[in-house]
């Protein structure tokens, strides 16, 4: 039998196991570093499958690894299990319908995401137990990747560090290799604090932390004329200082995204940020702390690996989808935008007039930068790091939408999931057996770093990311 149509038979043979566990944490719909119920139902189910799995790694209660076999090469699967905040939706309805008003739900797909991973991890684990070779193969729970970046909390501690290359997945509404590079993202928390007075009676007596954060927010607006166009700033302002127009507010925080291709060009701009709030606070006679929350490192593609991906997804083709899936996508193709909707068809022409993606898209190797940030970028500046996407959800739907988590539940999220664990298990045989493409993956990181060696953005006083009240 050939590694194909192992691991297909080894993945369609844990459907059931599969499904549920997916079905489960779309159910929790936990949120990052709260993903405590998922968190357990993986670790329970890989335990269950007999990998030995160590909890709590990297001081975070969600984060884990679970380890089957011995030896080189070690192959990690990288799992993600969090949800959204204020994205509620019964699943298998067309339209808006909330579960609980302003609850979570998986807009992203990660319940899919780990699931289709351990897919991956346990046809790996048969391959290897059945052919009696040498190997490791490694889930890695990472939790939080929506905010916080728990990967790279993980990388800074270690935990790749002996790993010879990883693959990961996300879903998507095409099928095609994610061949990237993505911007490096710092998030950061100014809390302004000042004086309260009775903003009639005595406000020469107030300092107000809410005029320090509008400022703030105006002198970052200016900024952006100079700084490189690739960059991204954006901000939420957390906290006001009340709802009482007649007090002066005592304290207000802003939340922001300080985002570009370099993490270098990110620690630059943040510089400059910090230095708009602290000039603000300056104005404002208040005093300014800045909470660097999280920090995540852009994506490093890797064109050995996603030509080995790219081949052995045209190997496996693509799902079928029935008439009655047809049918539903129909029904979600309907409520999502026109813009929206043309998209996918620029992407590649094929999918025009469909409503379920039914072909593999070419593979282009990345050459521009997606203006997003991911935690993977952490692990792929350690480790040769490669991804694709399949088809979980109908075209021209996009991320942190309802219409995600309705169809998180269908087959046609389930079949994209098992095909996503299909495609990776796969690739990691293939590299198994071939271990000097694995060689050439690692130069090519090496070559792609051009001489910069990975500096993680996390202080290392930063522990696990602090989940506000607001979350």
């Amino acid at each position: 039998m050939g590694i194909h149509e192992f691991v297909s038979e080894i993945i369609e043979q844990n459907k059931d196991t599969l499904v549920d566990v997916s079905n489960q944490v779309w159910r929790f719909a936990e949120t990052g570093f709260q993903e405590k119920k998922s968190a357990q139902l993986l670790v329970q189910t890989l335990k269950n499958e007999g990998f030995t799995v160590e909890e709590g790694v990297a001081e975070i209660d969600t984060a884990f690894i679970g380890s089957y076999g011995s030896g080189k090469p070690v192959i990690a699967f990288l799992g993600e299990f969090d949800a959204l905040s204020g994205l509620s939706q019964e699943g298998g309805q067309v339209n808006y319908a909330p579960v609980e008003k302003n609850g979570n739900g998986h807009g992203c797909g990660h319940n899919l995401l780990g699931t289709g991973s351990l897919a991956a991890a346990l046809a790996v684990r048969d391959y290897l137990k059945e052919n009696e070779l040498s190997g490791t193969v490694r889930y890695y729970g990472c939790p939080g990747e929506e905010i916080g970046g728990g990967k790279t909390f993980m990388v800074r501690e270690g935990l790749f560090d002996d790993v010879d290359f990883a693959l990961t997945w996300h879903p998507g509404s095409r099928n095609e290799i994610m061949s990237m590079a993505s911007l490096a993202c710092y998030e950061v928390y100014f809390k302004f604090k000042g004086a309260s007075a009775h903003a009639a009676g005595s406000p020469h007596l107030g300092r107000s932390a809410l005029d320090a954060v509008e400022l703030m927010n105006v002198g970052v607006n200016y900024l952006r004329e100079h700084i490189i166009p690739e960059a991204r700033v954006h901000y939420a302002i957390t906290n006001t200082g009340g709802f009482a127009p007649n007090v002066v507010q005592s304290e207000a925080e802003v939340l922001y995204f300080v985002r570009a291709p370099r993490v270098s060009q990110t620690e630059s701009i943040y510089q400059r940020v910090c230095d708009v709030a602290r000039g603000a606070a300056l104005m404002t006679g208040t005093e300014v702390e800045i909470d660097l929350a999280s920090a995540l490192s852009n994506v490093i593609p890797n064109t050995v690996l996603e030509e080995t991906m790219y081949a052995q997804f045209e190997q496996l083709g693509v799902p079928t989808h029935t008439e009655e899936e047809q049918q539903f996508a129909q029904a979600i193709r309907q409520t999502l935008a026109e813009a929206d909707k043309k998209v996918e068809e620029e992407v590649d022409r094929r999918l025009a007039g469909k409503d379920l993606a039914d072909v593999i898209s070419p593979y282009t190797p990345a050459s521009n930068v997606f203006p997003g940030s991911t935690d993977v970028g952490d692990v792929s500046w350690v480790v040769p790091t490669a991804q694709c996407m399949t088809a979980c959800e109908v075209l021209g739907t996009t991320l942190h939408t309802w219409q995600i988590v309705a169809t998180g539940t269908t087959s046609i999220a389930h079949k994209g999931m098992m095909h996503a664990g299909k495609v990776m298990a796969a690739t990691a045989l293939q590299l198994l057996h071939n271990p000097e493409l694995v060689e050439q993956a690692k130069a090519e990181l090496v070559e792609r770093k051009n001489g910069e060696e990975y500096m993680c953005p996390l202080p290392k006083d930063v522990k696990q990311y602090q989940v506000r009240d607001y979350m």
